[in-house]
């Protein structure tokens, strides 16, 4: 049998309470329901800062990811800006009209065929002309060209031969005369040759072989003692450290002349780097120290000067360019700020800084397919690596040119990459890569449209970095500078060997050079005279055809 549902007991009646008693049942009810109201508002509100947990996690897991992934592509992948797929980030079609464009815009009398192309390197045939040549004649015996009307010689191979180098030494013999006078002698020697040391027992040619060896091909003086080992001579590395030392102060009045004569120009490139000196007062081993250089100088006079200091604050501009006034080229580091707000300088940005953020950002990304939307990161290099066609189509024009020429294209492409950046930098998670990147070119977009403003500015501050790319591979090599004084003479050598390479001049000829007159250098006009735009040297060492 079937029973039946009991509805008496789930309904409850109310037909038997008085008034007063069915207003409090109807006070409990609603008081349970606003209970169960706040619980469940309490519940949803609970509910929205798990959410708001988890969210916060999800972002921290993806900032570390990428974080990851950049350390990991730091430390083992290879250093390269290039993107295996970056042309086609952009309509390689648009970047070919743009290149037509500025092609017709060249003067009437300059034809296509006259028009600059950078042509790819091609490998060197034969040897170079300025190289020391001797000739050797294979005869034939006098029985093989017996009867023979005639012999002649043609040239059937060429061989590079390594000279070794060697030491010698050098013995001084000072004549001396002495002559009778009264009952007395008096002795008259002939004058020695004035050395830059003083007393040392180092040549010039010594010196500057030490200097060039070290600072413009990398090699330790502990390496150069095992080299003079085996020439048959053993030159402590003690010894060379303090050459270098002691040729600081030497050299010092020079390097005041070039820092005098670049702060005269219009236009200045500045950059820093780390350097580990271990004795240094008030500092830690393991603190950072910096090298800055300045690159610049008036036309045909450019000089590339190291100074190091311990510090990275604003006072260190401030001191290196006290009287420059001009244009100062620089990365986002706020240490400039001061000297520009002290000396009302123009400060312009660098391109390349901001792009290298983004090509960071986009290594870094989580691996996506070939057929995948690019991301903002690609994007945003698309809209540089326009700005840089432009550049390397402008590269032979006259500064008036390449001005009128940034205005007209370079322009309408930074107020377009600006409002892409506006629109899409608030979609970006803070935190992540590409975020830090779009932030950092709108905070610096003042200074990075700077270029646009004269036609001789560089979008870019690769001239300081390339500068300081020879000491950045050097210390790989040396790793550190024991006291503060060796840090100082290290500026100096690389401040001559850099500025030596910007006008054109061999390196270790030109110290050499120096090295031999500055002793006697006792003017200003023989001072100004050794400046490397002064010195009466070859652009390049060339040598007799034939010995």
């Amino acid at each position: 049998m079937k029973s039946t549902p009991d509805n008496a007991s789930s309904t409850p009646d109310f037909s038997g309470l008085s008034t007063a008693e069915m207003m409090s049942v109807i006070s409990n009810l609603q008081a349970q329901l606003a209970a169960k109201e706040d619980a469940l508002q309490n519940q949803q509100v609970q509910l929205k800062q798990h959410d708001e947990t988890l969210q916060r996690r999800d972002n921290y897991i993806a900032i570390l990811e990428e974080l990851l992934r950049h350390k990991k592509i730091q430390q083992f992948a290879a250093s390269s800006e290039k993107q295996p797929n970056q042309i086609l980030l952009f309509d390689e079609a648009e970047l070919e009209i743009e290149i037509d464009e500025l092609r017709e815009e060249l003067p009437e009398d300059v034809e296509e065929a006259d028009a600059p192309r950078r042509s790819r390197k091609r490998r060197q045939r034969g040897f170079s002309d300025t190289l020391l040549r001797e000739r050797i004649e294979l005869t034939l015996s006098d029985e093989e060209k017996a009867g023979a009307t005639k012999t002649f010689f043609t040239k059937v191979k060429e061989e590079l031969e390594y000279i070794p180098a060697q030491l010698k030494v050098l013995e001084y013999w000072q004549e001396k005369a002495v002559f009778e006078q009264d009952g007395e002698e008096r002795i008259v020697a002939a004058a020695r040759p004035a050395h830059p040391l003083g007393k040392c027992i180092a040549t010039p040619s010594l010196l500057a072989c030490l200097i060039t060896s070290k600072y413009a091909d990398g090699l330790p003086l502990y390496r150069q003692e095992q080299m003079f080992q085996r020439l048959g001579h053993e030159v402590s590395r003690t010894s060379m450290a303090h050459w270098i030392i002691r040729l600081n102060d030497v050299f010092q009045p020079l390097i005041n002349l070039m820092r005098e004569t670049q702060n005269g120009s219009d236009y200045l490139q500045a950059d820093e780097t780390r350097i580990q000196v271990l004795k240094e007062d008030g500092k830690s081993v393991h603190s950072d120290k910096w090298m800055w250089v300045t690159r610049g100088g008036p036309p045909g006079q450019p000089s590339v000067l190291f100074e190091y200091d311990p510090s990275r604050g604003g006072k260190v501009p401030v001191r290196l360019l006290d009287d420059f006034q001009g244009i100062l080229q620089a990365d986002g580091y706020s240490g400039y700020g001061q000297v520009c707000a002290a000396n009302k300088l123009t400060r312009i940005g660098c391109w390349d800084h901001a792009r290298r953020k983004y090509v960071e950002a986009a290594r870094a990304a989580p691996a996506k397919g070939k057929k995948g939307p690019p991301s903002k990161a690609d994007v945003a290099l698309s809209h540089i690596r326009k700005l840089y066609a432009i550049e390397k189509a402008a590269r032979d024009l006259s500064d008036e040119e390449r001005y009128q020429l940034r205005q007209e294209k370079s322009l309408p492409l930074l107020n377009t990459f600006k409002a892409w950046l506006e629109k899409n930098a608030p979609q970006v998670m803070k935190g992540l890569l590409t975020r830090k990147a779009m932030d950092y070119t709108l905070n610096q977009w003042d200074t990075l449209v700077g270029y646009c403003e004269r036609g001789d500015l560089n979008i870019s501050n690769a001239g300081a970095e390339n500068a300081i790319r020879p000491f950045a591979l050097g210390r790989k090599a040396w790793l550190f500078a024991d006291t503060s004084q060796g840090a100082k003479a290290s500026a100096t050598c690389y401040s001559l060997i850099e500025t030596a390479k910007a006008n054109g001049l061999e390196p270790s000829a030109y110290i050499h050079h120096v090295l031999e007159r500055i002793a006697g250098a006792d003017t200003l006009e023989k001072l100004e005279a050794l400046l490397p735009w002064n010195a009466e040297l070859p652009a390049l060492k060339k040598v007799a055809q034939y010995d």
